[in-house]
């Protein structure tokens, strides 16, 4: 595929004699086409050649005597030197390469040898799935599509909750009032109840407190009766847990929780010893990361010999590094585990594992879903059930659609498919660092920038290469008939679809594919209200109908890439 990036930093470096890689690295694509397709801001160059951008921008193209065929015209606005793409070329381009990749169209290879892992989602056992884990759900299964996509050899693990004190506390419920709850019918709920109740009955009494926290050393020491209890919280968590990742289409390769890494801590918490850096304060064990800028130690055994969440990270990094030997490994959670997981990765250091491994780390933080009311909390029972948004979600959708298309056929399983995706993309809109406030009236509408408005232009789409009854052939394509500003449009937002995933890699942000996607359905709609796509002009049909499948076919890789089903019909 033609790289006009790589074209137009040429041209820069035969006119300035500066570094053309470090060139290609400036050139931006402005929002409104009418500065160009690419623009160079020359004030990039203002401090070293100490010149203002706008005399600049007109010295180098004073020294652009020749340009490729590729490159229509060099224009000067400001500080900006903009760039205009021949029409036809970028278009033929984007035809030919669609033609020749067929599905494979936007793919990469540059992942080809390396390994990425992600965890991702991670609920905590007996406790609900609720809306505060949709976040790392969604992120993280956007970016193990997104790197697939890309040639990485991906590994998506569930790093399940289901170890620490929380369990001594359940266990010491249900050892009290375990009869009183039917925990086999409803065990998420009747489970939640066991917690807020033992919670608040250690809040009274340090006792009941105390004989929790032996209850999980119990566990950790393999004791029967915790051991058995355990398993059972945990075997029916994750019936429960399945049914949202069935809505949500989630995937994982491995379910290893913390637990998995019990018998893994001792060897971190030796190696750990063996550097010195391990030091007893109040009768816990802990390394001091004061001399690395981070002023809280890291607890890697509590005074009572029980293990920390960084004691299981540490045992994790350790199997991941030997198991998976990653290039990358990310970690999809909340920005509030910032100060975590810097103490974790700086305490990595220290475990004898290749530089490789430690520099591959990456905390991938995200900002918080919010209710009206404010945070959640388990405790004290704020809490919204992911599957029962979901469903409700569905609900709306359902209604929504039977307005519009009372007598549609499988009506349920298009609001599935609607409901479910307007989740998804309400997510994925924005970047992930900012908080989220759900709003159920602006992700279902269907005029927004929201995914029923891709999904109803996808549907369009169908509809209109339906009535066509042709075959969709690229031998019937007349480029003159599809050199017009929207055509044109459309086939730019195609050309740019690989670097889209690429860039949205680069930053683990999907938000930047969301808002691709709307730009396509947008462009796509102003491009079907001003041109009549089944003219009786046969040459002009068939070209149109090319370009409008090639369209349909993005939108619908795209959402996949994001973890969304397009339905056929709305």
């Amino acid at each position: 595929m033609i790289d006009f990036k790589e074209k137009i930093a040429e041209i820069l470096a035969d006119a300035t004699n500066l570094n053309e890689k470090e060139l290609e690295s400036y050139i931006e694509m402005p929002k409104d086409s009418k500065n160009g397709d690419y623009a160079f801001p020359c004030f990039r160059l203002a401090k070293e050649l100490r010149k203002a951008p706008p005399v600049i921008a007109n010295e180098i193209k004073e020294k652009i005597e020749t340009t490729p065929e590729e490159i229509e015209k060099v224009e000067v606005v400001g500080g900006y030197l903009n760039f205009y793409i021949n029409k036809d070329i970028i278009t033929k381009e984007v035809l030919n390469q669609i033609e020749n990749n067929k599905d494979n169209y936007g793919k990469s290879k540059i992942g080809k040898g390396k390994n990425i892992v992600i965890d991702y989602s991670a609920p905590n056992i007996a406790k609900p799935f609720h809306i505060g884990h949709l976040r790392s759900t969604v992120i993280g299964g956007a970016l193990y599509k997104i790197y697939k996509h890309l040639g990485y050899n991906v590994t998506g693990i569930n790093h399940l909750g289901d170890y620490g004190t929380q369990f001594g506390k359940l266990i010491e419920g249900y050892k009290l009032w375990g009869k009183e709850y039917n925990i086999e019918e409803n065990p998420i709920d009747e489970l939640t109840k066991i917690y807020i109740r033992i919670n608040n009955l250690c809040k009274e009494d340090e006792k009941v407190l105390e004989e929790c926290r032996n209850n999980f050393k119990k566990l950790e020491d393999g004791d029967k009766y915790c051991v058995e209890l355990w398993e059972k919280f945990k075997s029916l968590s994750l019936k429960e847990f399945q049914k949202v990742y069935d809505l949500l289409g989630s995937e994982f390769d491995s379910w290893n929780g913390e637990a998995f890494y019990s018998d893994k801590m001792p060897e971190v918490i030796e190696i750990l010893e063996k550097t010195g850096k391990l030091i007893s304060s109040q009768g816990a064990k802990i390394i001091d990361l004061e001399d690395k800028g981070i002023n809280t130690p890291c607890i890697i055994e509590k005074s009572n010999g029980s293990t920390t969440y960084a004691t299981r990270d540490l045992a994790a990094i350790l199997y991941r590094a030997r198991t998976y030997d990653f290039d990358k490994a990310l970690y999809l959670t909340s920005y509030e585990q910032v100060l975590h997981f810097k103490q974790v990765f700086e305490v990595a250091k220290l475990l004898g594992i290749d530089k490789k491994y430690t520099d591959g780390l990456q905390h991938i933080p995200f900002g918080m879903v919010l209710l009206p009311t404010g945070k959640m909390s388990t405790r004290e029972g704020k809490v919204i059930k992911l599957e029962d948004l979901l469903n409700e979600a569905i609900q709306r959708a359902k209604i929504i659609i039977e307005e519009k298309n009372p007598n549609l056929d499988n009506i349920d399983e298009i609001a599935r498919k609607v409901g479910v995706g307007a989740v998804i993309f309400n997510d994925l809109y924005n970047s992930r660092i900012k908080d989220e406030l759900f709003d159920y009236d602006i992700m279902l509408n269907f005029q927004g920038e929201t995914c029923p408005y891709i999904q109803y232009m996808f549907v369009r789409i169908n509809s209109v290469l339906e009535k066509s009854n042709s075959k969709i052939l690229l031998e019937n394509v007349n480029i003159n008939k599809i050199n017009d500003d929207l055509s044109y449009r459309m086939a730019k937002i195609i050309y740019n679809f690989s670097d889209t995933i690429k860039e949205a890699a680069s930053k683990n942000e999907p938000y930047i594919i969301s808002r691709y996607l709307i730009d396509l359905a947008k462009a796509y709609s102003s491009f079907y209200n001003e041109n009549k796509i089944l003219s009786d002009d046969l040459e002009e049909r068939d070209s149109r109908l090319y370009l409008v499948n090639m369209v349909g076919n993005i939108l619908k890789k795209g959402t996949y890439l994001l973890g969304i089903e397009m339905p056929n019909k709305m």
